[in-house]
């Protein structure tokens, strides 16, 4: 017996984090107790009188008994690490139980809910609405970037500010991956809910992400981080797209350190490449990922490969849409977010925007400006700075570092710093502080 290690001390804050902000999130849904209460699956679960004695202001009484076991299982961890620390196995799979029933079974019942209530409810507009518009475009042969969503589900979401119903923001990876999933569960269902590829994805996510730590600790850590992520975790729960990206950013990853020969260096390269074509949010790992291989794993000659590869995948999923209508792809995908769009995105989040708002430098949250001086100003020098460091210092763990604080101050100085974004930025960082080096470096 001891002090807990810092695994479990890890553990418990994420554990906390994760059903505080899920429990606050839920305040700002009034017609949740209601809506559990007629689902199916609460009425063969609790009878009546347990479904009144459970009430709670906080969240519903399924959500409650969710809680209760994830606690119960940190408990149990807690004992498992001052009786046997090192049992590693059994540390890991209470974490994954933790995940499963803090993440992976509220996702489930908000798919539920919103399959009961309405396409517009329990979910998130962008990430889950708009993608699955996007495919049913795609489908029935119209380009998502042209197409307006104003006569969809999209303009039942928000309250204000709807110019996302006139811009699809993503790169066509979102979609195309979906589609066939899309098709299968409308076969086999009759519906459809786009965090069905977003959990599946999460939990690939999840399974991979051990193989990048070196020691026990550092894998259970990880997954920990990345499981119960405070701002992701509820990303996943309402289905916005920051996993779908990070499960291709690990799947990279996972490739360069399980498959230790050329052949991994080029599947690395392809899936990095189908992150760039779901999200711009990764481009900047590029030049620290090409650098790294450069410089860590062989030379200029032993990545030209891989760099075809990647312009090759990247361009195969991007191009035909750029050329099937370049004017309204750039709108949509670069415009829109820069503020230049007829119709652009407001500026707002946790950044420098405040201080722009504050002071009265804009007209009003859609007009222009020219925010790209600022991420110019500071964020080039921190990436040409890490770049320098990674030049001299050659491992995936500084490339990822250098992308991860490249990411968090170009985002920090932009026209939004979205709180998703936080969360896939602690993702990254997490990533580069356990991935190993010894032997994906040496190989």
């Amino acid at each position: 017996m001891g002090i807990p290690s810092v695994d479990a001390l890890l553990l418990f804050i994420l554990v906390l984090a994760r059903v505080r902000i899920d429990t606050l999130a839920q305040l700002v849904l009034p017609q949740r107790h209601q809506d559990v209460a007629s689902l199916p699956i609460t009425s063969l679960l609790l009878n009546p009188k347990a479904q009144e004695l459970l009430k709670d202001w906080l969240t519903d009484p399924l959500s409650l008994l969710l809680i209760s076991t994830a606690f119960g299982l940190l408990a149990l961890y807690f004992v498992v690490d001052a009786v046997k620390p090192r049992f590693y196995s059994l540390k890991l799979g209470i974490i994954y139980g933790i995940i499963l029933v803090t993440v992976v079974a509220e996702s489930v019942l908000y798919i539920m809910l919103r399959h009961q209530t309405g396409p517009a409810a329990y979910t998130h507009d962008g990430g889950v609405i708009q993608t699955e518009e996007a495919i049913k475009f795609f489908q029935s042969g119209k380009n998502p970037y042209v197409e307006d969503y104003t006569k969809t589900p999209m303009a039942e979401w928000g309250l204000d500010y709807k110019t996302a119903l006139y811009h699809y923001p993503y790169l066509p990876w979102t979609f195309l991956f979906s589609w066939p999933f899309y098709r299968g569960f409308v076969a086999a269902l009759g519906w459809y809910d786009q965090r069905f590829v977003y959990l599946f994805l999460f939990i690939l996510t999840l399974i991979m992400a051990p193989a990048l730590a070196l020691r026990p600790e550092e894998k259970l850590m990880l997954v920990a981080v990345l499981g119960l992520n405070p701002i992701m975790g509820s990303d996943v729960i309402f289905g916005q797209n920051d996993s779908f990206v990070l499960f291709w950013v690990v799947l990279s990853l996972w490739l360069l350190v399980k498959v230790q020969r050329n052949e991994g260096k080029w599947a690395s390269a392809a899936a990095l490449a189908l992150a760039c074509a779901s999200k711009p949010t990764v481009w900047p790992f590029v030049p620290f990922y090409f650098l790294y291989l450069w410089k860590g794993r062989g030379g200029v000659r032993l990545i030209f490969t891989p760099a075809i590869v990647f312009a090759l995948v990247f361009l195969a999923i991007v191009a035909p849409f750029f050329f099937w209508n370049p004017e309204a792809m750039m709108d949509d995908v670069w415009r829109w977010a820069t503020g230049t769009a007829k119709i652009s995105y407001q500026i707002r989040g946790w950044g420098v925007a405040n201080f722009i708002l504050a002071l009265g430098l804009v007209e009003s949250r859609l007009s222009y400006f020219p925010f790209w001086l600022l991420e110019l100003a500071f964020a080039l020098p921190v990436a040409l700075g890490f770049g320098l460091w990674l030049y001299h210092h050659p491992s995936i763990r500084n490339a990822l570092w250098a992308y991860g604080v490249t990411l968090f101050v170009f985002l920090y100085f932009s026209r939004f710093l979205n709180e998703n974004y936080l969360g896939f930025i602690l993702a990254i960082l997490a990533l580069g502080y356990f991935t190993k080096t010894t032997a994906l470096e040496s190989s």
